[in-house]
């Protein structure tokens, strides 16, 4: 960021989140597995409008759209540099772990490209894979974004989930700003954000944004 100091942010840098959830609030369903990622829903509708786009990072041909979903895409990267996420996004093993051959989901070239700090209550060695290294952290929001803000070297915070994890943030009052792409699609169950948007509007400004994708762009920042 290069225009004004953002609130709970050291020097130049700013806490931000980007998420994906259903119409009725839910980013993930109940029963989280190695075979269905985000439980029993349908996960699809909540990534198919990104990965239509230009710029999608899993696009290999020429083609894809352009316009806000484009736009909210290539944002995705912007000035980021580092990441906090919580261990239900990064694999699904719950409780100590049985080995450390889990390297997360993404293979042997994750899209981060930055120190990602995964927040756990049994942590494990680091690991690299390709330009992304995995920290795993027993610590409170404060404490993971103070790391990571460090490791972000004047560049940017992202909050990257899953739900969980951006609701404890949220709660910290730690969030500067906030995407969230809510598909119109309800999974009516699972790990849920918000009843409504709404909610948050004491703290934060509010616009949304609709795409002919059919997904609605929430962009929150701080009043």
């Amino acid at each position: 960021m290069a225009a004004s100091v953002r609130w709970y942010s050291t020097f130049w840098r700013w806490l931000g989140s980007s998420s994906r959830v259903s119409s009725d609030g839910y980013g993930a369903g109940h029963g989280q597995s190695l075979e269905r990622p985000f439980g029993d829903a349908d996960a699809t509708a909540l990534f198919s409008w990104s990965g239509a786009t230009a710029h999608a990072p899993t696009r290999t041909e020429p083609g894809g759209t352009y316009g806000l979903d484009d736009y909210c895409t290539r944002e995705w990267h912007r000035n980021i540099g580092a990441e906090i996420m919580g261990r239900n996004k990064f694999g699904p093993q719950r409780g100590p772990w049985e080995n450390y051959e889990w390297e997360g989901w993404w293979g042997a070239e994750p899209p981060f490209g930055t120190p990602v700090f995964v927040l756990t209550h049994h942590v494990r060695p680091s690991i690299i894979r390709g330009a992304t290294t995995f920290h795993f952290l027993d610590a409170t929001p404060k404490e993971a974004l103070a790391q990571a803000l460090e490791a972000a070297d004047g560049k940017d915070v992202r909050i990257g989930g899953g739900v969980a994890t951006v609701r404890e943030f949220l709660e910290a009052d730690l969030i500067d700003q906030l995407h969230v792409a809510v598909a119109p699609v309800e999974f009516g169950h699972g790990e849920r954000l918000w009843i409504t948007p709404d909610e948050l509007t004491d703290r934060f400004e509010l616009e949304r944004i609709p795409s002919p994708s059919g997904v609605t762009h929430h962009f929150f920042w701080r009043k």
